[in-house]
């Protein structure tokens, strides 16, 4: 009798790990991998202007992203260097030059 209990244990233990196996496994977030200082994000502000400059639009914080080719956490922090120079504004959610 005690091997017939071991031996349902070990089935047991099978059976969850199959199923964990099979579970989805969630994607992990991206890291922004720069040191946060004033040269690199006067570099992010650099590239929020120049992509604002070349659409010649009022541009979303997604679109001056992939038109800068920078993350939108990376967008926001030269957003925020230049929100404070006075170089861009904001109306309904799109982002101009000044």
């Amino acid at each position: 009798m005690t091997e017939k209990k071991e031996t349902v244990k070990k089935t047991a233990t099978s059976k969850a790990a199959a199923e964990k196996k099979t579970t989805p496994r969630r994607s992990a977030a991206k890291k922004v991998d720069f040191e946060i200082n004033a040269e690199t994000v006067g570099f992010k502000a650099g590239d929020v202007y120049q992509a604002l400059a070349t659409a010649e639009k009022s541009l979303s914080v997604a679109e001056i992203a992939k038109a800068a080719k920078i993350t939108e956490q990376e967008t926001l922090l030269g957003m925020g260097w230049l929100f404070k120079e006075g170089k861009i504004k904001a109306e309904e959610n799109k982002i101009m030059l000044a």
